[in-house]
């Protein structure tokens, strides 16, 4: 069964749409190898034939604002190299249907140059009729899995993971394992969708972080002090994991060469700059990953333990601002694609 957390909703201080500065790096640190991509390999004229409509989604869309900067520069970079005033813009924002579509929309550009319509439901089934799409983007999101690996939660599993929420710090082999197979499964789901509803030679674009989540086990460490100061089961925490894989090209490679459908234009990690790596911005590191996380933490411990977590978490700004400037280097993975 799958499971599913939005953003934080709304507009308030803990909101998606008030810090999402880390993803708006990672759109930022692509916009020209995506334009590059698109002048390279997309050919309008063939794939449009008769039509002058084109249609582009963007899958896990969030709430914005991240998601209208993205669209509005793929629109704006097909018209700049098409140069064909006829043509008309049909973007789709996809997530799941428990994203906070209302604040999305409210929150559309007025001078946008495109169409706009929203489309529920999970990335990794149908969303479109056949042969519907010209060009999907999809930004921080594949890294999300469907749900989590039963056998991190199976006490005699090898891959159980007792005492920690991620892969990332696990020292047993077969726990990185267990998220990297449901990962696969997701991945294989994802294309096997996309490859029915993408038109022969219309693009994918994929971006993804490919690190910074082992600060995760900052979060854990405030979830253990809790179960230490007797104010949290450890069972909870043993039973909870962050249902998060950063792929790598590799992993990658195989779900697109196994899927048939697609060709790989570009696919590289990419080191860009970060205001906030730079900076050691703690503070608002922790914040954003409250922004991302807050709705899982509540779902299994309840209101009051996420919101000591996350407390606990921003006090130990010193530490993880240390951990940042010895450790932590933004980049990110470029996947370009092209429907055979």
């Amino acid at each position: 069964m799958s499971t599913f957390f939005p953003m934080n909703n709304g507009d308030a201080v803990y909101s998606y749409s008030r810090n999402s500065q880390i993803q708006r790096e990672i759109l930022d640190g692509a916009k020209e190898m995506m334009k590059e991509a698109i002048i390279k390999n997309l050919d309008i004229k063939s794939i449009l034939s008769s039509s002058n409509k084109f249609h582009i989604t963007d899958l896990g869309c969030s709430i914005g604002p991240n998601t209208f900067t993205s669209m509005q520069h793929v629109v704006q970079v097909v018209k700049d190299k098409y140069h064909d005033n006829n043509l008309e813009f049909q973007v789709f924002f996809n997530d799941h249907i428990t994203n906070d579509f209302n604040t999305l929309f409210r929150s559309l550009p007025v001078d946008r140059s495109y169409y706009a319509s929203g489309v529920p439901g999970s990335f990794h089934g149908r969303l479109f009729p056949s042969q519907s799409i010209h060009f999907a983007h999809c930004s921080c999101a594949i890294h999300w899995l469907s749900k989590i690996p039963k056998e991190l939660l199976d006490t005699n599993s090898p891959a159980w993971n007792k005492g920690l929420i991620h892969y990332a710090g696990a020292s047993n082999v077969e726990i990185a394992n267990a998220y990297v197979s449901q990962f696969q499964k997701d991945m294989e789901m994802f294309f096997d969708a996309r490859a029915e509803e993408i038109v022969q030679g219309g693009m994918m674009v994929l971006i993804s972080p490919f690190s910074g989540w082992d600060s995760l086990n900052f979060l854990g460490s405030s979830l253990m002090d809790l179960v230490n100061e007797g104010m949290l089961d450890e069972s909870l925490v043993d039973s909870f994991n962050v249902p998060i894989y950063l792929p790598s090209p590799d992993d990658i490679t195989k779900v697109v060469e196994k899927n048939g459908c697609f060709s790989i234009e570009n696919i590289e990690l990419t080191y860009p700059q970060s205001k906030l790596v730079d900076e050691a911005d703690a503070k608002t590191f922790i914040i954003n990953l409250r922004a991302i996380l807050e709705g899982l933490f509540i779902n299994h411990f309840g209101s009051k333990i996420a919101e000591e977590a996350f407390t606990r978490t921003f006090l130990k700004n010193k530490e993880i601002s240390a951990w940042m400037k010895t450790n932590y280097k933004a980049c990110q993975l470029f996947i370009a694609l092209k429907r055979k």
